[in-house]
């Protein structure tokens, strides 16, 4: 008998503790029919072994098109349509093209010659903080870091970083992520228009950055168009630091809420890089991808009909006891890079090595020049964004003695 579908998504304490919902699903059902506050309907996958299964299924889509030709679409008019202009929302071979094309510029040496600057970043940042004794950890540091170091990559004026704040927070709101098919977000509009304007400016001349450098990227003669440069554009400046403001933000309460974990961080900085990884699994900046399926599939048994919307809840999978021995507590001395944060197969993160570097960085530094870092008031509510794809604090009133 079908499973009733479910609203997981809607309830007082979801933000709060997704993990729960999701192992009652995941326990009542593998493949699980499921409704999106917009009306959506969609299939849950919430096992590990199912969601590392599809994350590398081709016959699972990421463009709605290769898997409902006539289904209904979103327009941007002649702004932009977010399908096949980046890497998120579209399928072989126009994914290779175009992961090949983006991994030209921004390549992991790239990426290992920013750890000094981003050091520069969060020094400069808790250095304003500390007189104060006091912080909002999102808006004084888990959001500028992130935000100024992809900015400055691209090339975007950092005068500007509120407006991308603005712009991003309505989009990834929005749901237009999850949704099936490209929405008219307001805010969507003015950010194409402020990116196209930078992409054509740096056509008529080039500088020392990525955007620059996704112009005139080239493998096998094949380059970016202008559309596919302002979509990958805009692609690395909502991924290039959403996530991580989550993962700095969040681990920064997991450590918080779990002293004796922060302590032996504290005690051993050599163990941030497996903290970091615990981090990525414990917190999920990203609580689930999308997937069409492009043909009828089975996943854990269960039979999925051809179009079917599904949300690989890596969340879930990161917090599955098939993965995780002790899947809700924290070690930092046992990070498994094994886990799904960063997806797995062709869509893998093309941003992991960033996110993870200033993670290190962020963590580090934080505990090294705020050693006695605490919580303003641990008995307040915490408040989250509402966005469902990402799970994200708003505010972290921290204090402390510099």
């Amino acid at each position: 008998m079908p499973k009733k579908p479910v609203s997981p998504f809607a309830g007082p304490d979801f933000k709060n503790n997704p993990y729960g919902v999701y192992a009652e699903i995941r326990a009542e059902a593998p493949v699980h029919p499921a409704v999106l506050p917009n009306g959506v309907k969609v299939f849950l996958v919430t096992r590990y072994p199912d969601v590392l299964a599809s994350l590398k299924d081709d016959r699972l889509v990421k463009n709605i098109r290769n898997a409902r030709p006539k289904g209904v679409l979103g327009k941007l008019g002649l702004e932009l349509n977010l399908n096949n202009t980046n890497m998120l929302r579209s399928d072989p071979p126009e994914h290779t093209r175009l992961r090949a094309l983006a991994h030209a510029a921004f390549t992991p040496k790239f990426v290992s010659q920013l750890r000094a600057h981003v050091q520069e970043i969060a020094d400069r940042l808790l250095a304003a903080v500390a007189p104060a004794g006091q912080m909002d950890l999102i808006n004084d540091y888990a959001f500028p870091l992130p935000i100024t170091v992809i900015t400055e990559m691209l090339g975007v004026p950092t005068a500007d970083e509120q407006k991308f704040r603005k712009w991003s927070t309505a989009i990834i709101a929005s749901g237009a992520i999850s949704s099936e098919g490209t929405h008219l977000v307001p805010e969507l509009l003015p950010l194409v228009r402020y990116v196209r304007r930078l992409v054509k400016q740096r056509t008529r001349t080039p500088q020392d950055d990525l955007i620059s450098q996704l112009i005139h990227a080239e493998q096998n003669g094949d380059r970016f168009t202008e559309r596919e440069v302002i979509g990958t554009t805009i692609l690395l400046l909502i991924a290039g630091h959403e996530t991580t403001v989550n993962l700095i933000g969040n681990g920064a309460l997991a450590l918080l809420q779990a002293p004796e974990q922060m302590a032996k961080l504290k005690q051993d900085p050599g163990l941030i890089k497996p903290a970091v990884e615990e981090m990525l699994r414990f917190v999920n900046p990203v609580q689930f991808v999308n997937r069409y399926a492009s043909v009828d599939v089975e996943i854990g048994g269960v039979k999925v009909a051809k179009g079917s919307h599904l949300l690989l809840v890596v969340s879930a999978g990161n917090h599955d006891p098939a993965f995780a021995a002790a899947p809700d507590q924290l070690d930092v001395s046992h990070g498994d890079a094994k886990h799904l944060a960063f997806g797995q197969g062709i869509h893998y993160c093309l941003g992991a090595p960033l996110a993870r570097l200033e993670g290190e960085i962020a963590f580090t530094t934080l505990l090294q020049r705020l050693p006695k870092l605490r919580l303003a008031d641990p008995k307040a509510a915490l408040q989250w964004r509402p966005a469902l794809e990402l799970r994200g604090l708003k505010t972290l009133p921290v204090i402390f003695e510099s």
